[in-house]
């Protein structure tokens, strides 16, 4: 069978299972911008993240028979991205036991400054985070995992979860004001 960048989709996975170089680069190139912005989001820089994604894909690549239907390929891709995006955080940091600090006054952005601000700007910002702090807020902010299951996949404590959500929004706030010259209510 030939490759070409248009074959279907099934195409390109069968392929892919028979190892097929053509396939596999095909595939890589299909999914690569849209995996990207996964890994951009747990990594500080571009460089780091594009390393993390081709670990990503040798794992989509030698584990693709393990695909099934009815799923959608992207979403199992995006499932193996974003592990391997998670297994590379815990690996890189070592993340510090704090008290829980509930009591914290948390503070607001104000929305029309975000609403101007670029998508791409936000994500400077982001990754201007530290890294612990950065991983946490993007697990609760951006992909929905509570606290609880955020200690799980990180192996910290609750407490220690809610410090760096803290952290992050505050860093966050100082950059915004200070890089992006957006404007934060208290």
């Amino acid at each position: 069978m030939k490759f070409t960048p248009k074959s279907s989709e099934q195409d390109l996975i069968l392929g892919c299972r028979k190892e097929h170089p053509l396939a596999q680069k095909y595939i890589y190139q299909r999914y690569f911008g849209k995996m990207l912005g996964i890994c951009m989001r747990y990594t500080s820089h571009r460089e780091e993240a594009t390393e993390v994604l081709n670990m990503a894909f040798f794992k989509v690549f030698t584990n693709i028979h393990q695909f099934k239907e009815p799923g959608t390929f992207a979403g199992w891709i995006a499932r193996i991205v974003f592990n391997t995006s998670i297994d590379h955080v815990r690996k890189q940091i070592t993340y510090k036991k704090v008290i829980d600090l509930n009591s914290e006054k948390e503070t607001s952005i104000n929305n029309d400054a975000i609403d101007n601000l670029a998508t791409e700007d936000l994500y400077k910002a982001i990754q201007m985070l530290p890294p612990s702090s950065r991983t946490v807020f993007c697990l609760y902010v951006i992909d929905g995992y509570k606290h609880q299951e955020i200690g799980d996949k990180l192996g910290i404590s609750d407490g220690t979860s809610k410090w760096h959500l803290s952290n992050a929004r505050k860093e966050l706030q100082k950059i915004l004001v200070n890089k992006f010259r957006i404007r934060v209510a208290i």
